[in-house]
């Protein structure tokens, strides 16, 4: 039996409330817009020849598709036409050439034009090798909150991909070391390719945070089969798009007097080979091992916050301090009183500081 863990399912790039906190992506109720009657490409790729093979069989056994009946057509990254898909479309070759794992990222599912790449690795999970990614250059319908619809334009680095996992009681803590490597990710390109340092902060659970403004998120969501965890991992990144907030490239143009750029197929590289390495720490030593780390790149280390809280029918707020995370991945926080608690986001408000629920811990 298949069930759905409804325990792990936080939002991907989850939108703010607008006139506060812009989104990096535009909302839109009417994706209907895009041509969804055709099919869309799907072209499967291998860094070795054992994944070009797997790629070759996928095609002739045409198996993938989208949930709801969407169409697709299928492809070898040998039909890949740069001239057709334009000069800024994802460039296979060169991720390939970055690209240093054992597990991640090396089976990759390209498309030009995708309504989602998190519904392209969840609804294909058990047809798809573990690690294998799915990266589109443009999006019209991701996955967030509530069942809003979102349109990613090019620019944006928007990817999902597979793992698995044993234990349940760690799977929620998933979404904590993939933001860790895409922050890492970051600063690994700025190192390599002499940039300034781009200073990429997490805001819990799921946000990526640039100058006060937010630039990416995460999404996971995971499923119970044959005593595994199959997670599937979607990550949003401004990279390239400037509008509606900020980008990482046009921060970079504030900081260097030269015309560097970053390129989504070195961030995607060094995602993988950052979160390949920060994974295998995670699964065999666990995630307390990362947690300096993680304190160093949250945005929330001695944060007060309220939370309201009923008492004889009134409402009553008490400011806590956040000190860190639970075992379980929530946040750990101290009250005035001293009294250690645990703070859950209430599931209804936009902004997860804005509707926190307490749990007194003993």
């Amino acid at each position: 039996m298949l069930v759905q863990s409804s325990r792990f399912r936080f939002c991907f790039l989850s939108p703010a409330i607008q006139k506060r906190i812009p989104s990096i992506l535009s909302f839109s109720s009417a994706s209907s817009a895009m041509d969804t009657a055709s099919p869309s490409a799907l072209f499967l790729c291998g860094k070795s020849s054992a994944e070009t093979e797997m790629a070759k069989s996928l095609k002739i056994k045409d198996v993938l598709n989208l949930p709801n009946g969407g169409k697709i057509s299928t492809h070898l990254q040998s039909e890949i036409n740069s001239s057709r898909f334009g000069e800024d479309a994802f460039n296979v070759d060169l991720f390939f050439n970055s690209l240093s794992t054992k597990r991640f990222g090396r089976f990759l599912i390209w498309s030009p034009l995708l309504p989602s790449t998190h519904d392209i690795v969840s609804h294909n999970f058990f047809e798809l090798p573990v690690g294998a990614v799915c990266v589109a250059d443009t999006q019209f319908k991701g996955r967030g909150r509530s069942k809003n619809v979102w349109e990613s334009p090019r620019g944006c680095l928007m990817f999902s991909f597979t793992l698995q996992m044993d234990d349940g009681k760690i799977v929620p803590l998933v979404q904590y070391v993939v933001s860790l490597a895409v922050a890492e990710a970051i600063k690994d390109v700025c190192d390599r390719n002499g940039f300034p340092c781009i200073d990429v902060r997490i805001k819990w659970p799921n946000d990526l945070y640039l100058n006060g403004l937010k630039v990416g998120g995460i999404l996971c969501t995971s499923t119970y089969k044959s005593k595994k965890f199959n997670v599937s991992s979607g990550i949003g990144l401004n990279v390239g798009n400037e509008k509606p907030t900020t980008c990482l490239n046009t921060v970079l143009k504030e900081l260097s007097a030269n015309s560097n750029e970053f390129r989504r197929e070195d961030i995607l590289a060094a995602f993988f080979n950052k979160f390949e390495m920060l994974s295998d720490i995670f699964i065999n030593q666990g995630f307390q091992t990362l947690e300096e780390l993680y304190y160093r790149t949250w945005l929330h280390s001695g944060q007060r916050v309220i939370v309201q809280e009923k008492n004889e029918d009134k409402a009553v707020e008490n400011v806590v301090t956040i000190q860190g995370l639970t075992s379980s991945g929530y946040l750990l926080a101290i009250g005035d009183d001293n009294q250690m608690c645990e703070l859950h986001p209430d599931g209804n408000s936009f902004d997860f500081f804005k509707g926190l629920v307490r749990r007194k811990l003993e």
